[in-house]
C-alpha cells in the first residue's frame, strides 16, 4: 500500500497549512535530494518532535522518547558501538527474538534490512528526534571501551562456546548445529566488528586465514596489510561459516573452493563484499574484496594525474577508434582509471558497451556484461555478442589470451574504441608482451594509440608529517647523490591516531602515458626491444613512473621509500 505524503501528514496534523505546504514543495524543488521534513524543519516551520510525530503517522510507527528511557544494559550490548553510530540507532528493548532500535529516519528501510543481516534477530523500529538519538549515543556508546580486543578476549573465556565448535567440527557435519553455532551472537558480534571497522577505514579487502596454531585476521588499507587481534584458533570454522551463510554460500562443501557475495548498506551507501573461499590444510580461507562506491570517485579528474598527462589522455580517449592499454599489478587501481574514463565519455550520443569479470561498480547508462568461464561465457565470446550490439565504445576488462586480443584489434580497425588492461610492468614492454601473445606487429601499430602504466603509492598523513633525511641506501637505491639532493627536502609520516602510527593516509597514483607516434610504431615494425622504446617514447615526453614518483616525493606527497616499493629502475 502507498503511503500517505509526508507533506499531507503535516497538514492533517495542523502542523503547516496548505499555503505553506506549496512553499515548501516550491522550496523543496530548489534543493534536490533533500526530504521535505528537513526542508520544513530548515525553514522553521516545524520543530524535531513534530517531525517524528509526523514519520510515525505515515510508516505507523511508534515514537519514543529516548532521554525518559532506561535501557538494559545487555540490550546495549547486542549492538557494537561502531554499528551503533554508523546506523545511527539505539537498541531500546529485546523480546524474545525481536530486537527493537529507535531511529530518526525509519524511511530507510534498507538499514532494517542490514541491522537483520548483521544481528540475525527480527527488527522493530520505533521513531525518535534525531537531537535525541545522538544525545543516547553519546550517552550509552560515548565512553564505549568495546573493541575488537574486548570482543576477543570474552571469546576466548567462553567454554560454551569452545564445547559447541568441537562438536560441530568433529565427525559428520550436523547442518542444524553448523547454523546455529554459525548465528551464535559472540560470533555475530565480532564479525560485525571487523566489517564495520575494515568498511570505517576504507580497507580494500579482509583476510581470515586459518594456520595450524592461529587464526588470523587481516585487513588490507592503502595496499597494505596489517594484523588485528587474532580471535581463538577453535573459532576459525564458526567464523568462516558465517561468512558463508551470510554470502548465501552452501556450508556444507568444505572441500571446494567458493565464491559469493554480500550486500550491505552501511551508513545510507551501498557496499559490496566479494567473497572468495579457498579450502586449505588447516581449515577455510575467506577473503572478502571490500568495493564500496563512496569511497571511489569515478572522475577522471580526481584520478590524480598531473594537468599534461590528463589533457593527452583525455585527447586520446576522445578519438573514434582505437585501442587505449591500461597497465599495472592487481590492485593499481586500472579499473578505477578506465572507468572514470568512461564515466566521462558517457554521453547519450553514444553506446557504451563493458565486459568485466566481476562488473565491480553499477555505472548509470552504461551496458555491463559480466564474465562467467564457467558457463563458457569468456571475454572472446562476450566480445564478439558486443560487436553485434552497435557499440562504440567497448570496455574489455582484461586482454588475457590471443584471441581476445584479437577479437580487440579487429573492433578497434571497423570503427570501434576499445579500452582494456593488461598486466605488465610499465608501458613500452606492453607491445613485447602483445607479440609475446601471438598479435602481428602490423596490426599492433595499426591499433594501439596509447599505453598508460600506473601504481599506486601511500601518501604521507598530513596530520603527522614531518620533514626528515631518508637513509644512505634509500638514495642508492635511487641513484641518488648528494649533489642531486641539494635544495630538496623529503617527507614522512610520524605516526598518529589518524594514520594508525603508519605514517601514510590514502594514496596518489604514478602515471606514465606512452603516446604512439611514427618513431615509435617504426621501431615496433623492426622489433625493437622495450629498452629501445622507453628511450625514443622518453625523448618525446613520456615521464617514467619512476621519475613521477620521485616528483611525488619531492613535494612531500609520499615518500622515497614508497617510490623504491613501487617502480623500478629503468635499464
Amino acid at each position: 500500500m502507498a503511503l500517505r505524503r509526508i507533506g499531507q501528514i503535516l497538514v492533517d496534523l495542523g502542523y503547516v497549512s496548505d499555503e505553506q505546504l506549496e512553499l515548501l514543495l516550491d522550496e523543496q524543488g530548489q534543493r534536490p535530494g533533500q526530504l521535505l521534513g528537513q526542508v520544513a524543519m530548515d525553514m522553521g516551520l516545524i520543530n524535531d518532535e513534530q517531525l517524528v510525530q509526523a514519520l510515525g503517522e505515515q510508516m505507523s510507527l511508534r515514537t519514543v522518547a529516548l532521554g525518559d528511557l532506561t535501557i538494559e544494559p545487555e540490550v546495549l550490548a547486542m549492538v557494537t558501538e561502531p554499528m551503533a553510530q554508523m546506523y545511527r540507532i539505539v537498541p531500546t528493548e529485546f523480546d524474545g527474538d525481536t530486537l527493537t532500535v529507535a531511529m530518526c529516519d525509519p524511511q530507510n528501510l534498507a538499514v532494517q534490512d542490514e541491522l537483520r543481516t548483521f544481528l540475525g534477530y527480527t527488527i522493530s523500529v520505533v521513531v525518535a528526534t534525531e537531537p535525541a538519538v545522538l544525545a543516547a549515543l553519546e550517552r550509552y556508546y560515548g565512553e564505549s571501551t568495546e573493541s575488537v580486543e574486548s570482543i576477543v578476549s570474552d571469546l576466548e573465556s567462553d567454554a560454551e562456546l569452545a564445547a559447541a565448535v568441537a562438536a560441530a567440527e568433529g565427525g559428520a557435519v550436523d547442518l542444524t548445529s553448523v547454523e546455529a553455532l554459525a548465528d551464535s551472537a559472540p560470533v555475530r558480534k565480532l564479525l560485525n566488528m571487523v566489517l564495520l571497522l575494515a568498511i570505517k577505514d576504507h580497507a580494500s579487502d579482509l583476510h581470515f586465514e586459518p594456520f595450524e596454531d592461529e587464526f588470523r585476521i587481516r585487513i588490507k588499507a592503502d595496499g597494505v596489510l596489517y594484523e588485528m587481534v587474532p580471535p581463538p584458533r577453535h573459532l576459525a570454522f564458526a567464523i568462516t561459516t558465517r561468512i558463508k551463510v551470510m554470502a548465501d554460500l552452501d556450508i556444507a562443501e568444505r572441500r571446494l573452493p567458493q565464491d559469493g557475495r554480500i550486500e550491505l548498506n552501511v551508513g545510507g551507501h551501498p557496499v559490496d563484499l566479494r567473497v572468495s573461499v579457498l579450502p586449505t590444510m588447516f581449515g577455510e580461507s575467506v577473503v572478502m574484496r571490500v568495493l564500496d562506491r563512496s569511497v571511489v570517485s569515478l572522475d577522471l579528474a580526481k584520478v590524480g594525474m598531473d594537468d599534461k598527462i590528463m589533457a593527452s589522455f583525455r585527447e586520446i580517449i576522445s578519438k573514434p577508434n582505437g585501442i587505449v592499454l591500461v597497465t599495472g599489478p592487481t590492485g593499481s587501481g586500472k579499473t578505477t582509471t578506465l572507468y572514470s574514463a568512461l564515466n566521462e565519455l558517457n554521453k547519450i550520443e553514444d553506446k557504451l558497451i563493458t565486459t568485466e569479470d566481476p562488473v565491480e561498480y553499477d555505472m548509470e547508462g552504461i551496458v555491463q556484461v559480466p564474465i562467467d568461464s564457467s558457463i563458457g561465457n569468456t571475454f572472446a565470446q562476450c566480445l564478439r555478442a558486443i560487436l553485434r550490439q552497435d557499440p562504440d565504445k567497448i570496455l574489455v576488462g582484461e586482454i588475457r589470451d590471443l584471441e581476445t586480443a584479437e577479437i580487440a584489434v579487429q573492433a578497434s580497425l571497423t570503427g570501434h574504441m576499445v579500452f582494456s588492461t593488461l598486466h605488465t610492468n610499465d608501458a613500452p614492454s606492453t607491445i613485447t608482451r602483445m607479440k609475446d601473445m601471438g598479435v602481428p606487429t602490423f596490426l599492433i601499430t595499426a591499433t594501439v594509440e596509447a599505453i598508460l602504466a600506473q601504481r599506486l603509492v601511500r601518501r604521507v598523513c598530513e596530520q603527522c608529517s614531518e620533514q626528515y633525511a631518508p637513509a644512505p641506501e634509500v638514495l642508492d637505491d635511487l641513484e641518488l647523490s648528494a649533489k642531486d639532493l641539494k635544495g630538496r627536502e623529503f617527507s614522512r609520516g610520524a605516526g598518529c591516531e589518524t594514520c594508525n602510527n603508519t605514517g601514510y593516509k590514502g594514496r596518489v597514483g604514478l602515471f606514465e602515458l606512452m603516446i604512439m607516434n611514427d618513431e615509435l610504431r617504426e621501431l615496433i615494425m623492426q622489433n625493437a626491444s622495450a629498452d629501445e622504446l622507453r628511450v625514443s617514447a622518453q625523448k618525446h615526453g613520456m615521464v617514467t613512473l619512476r621519475d613521477a614518483g620521485m616528483a611525488a616525493a619531492y613535494d612531500g606527497t609520499t615518500t622515497p621509500e614508497e617510490v623504491i616499493r613501487e617502480t623500478i629502475i629503468e635499464s
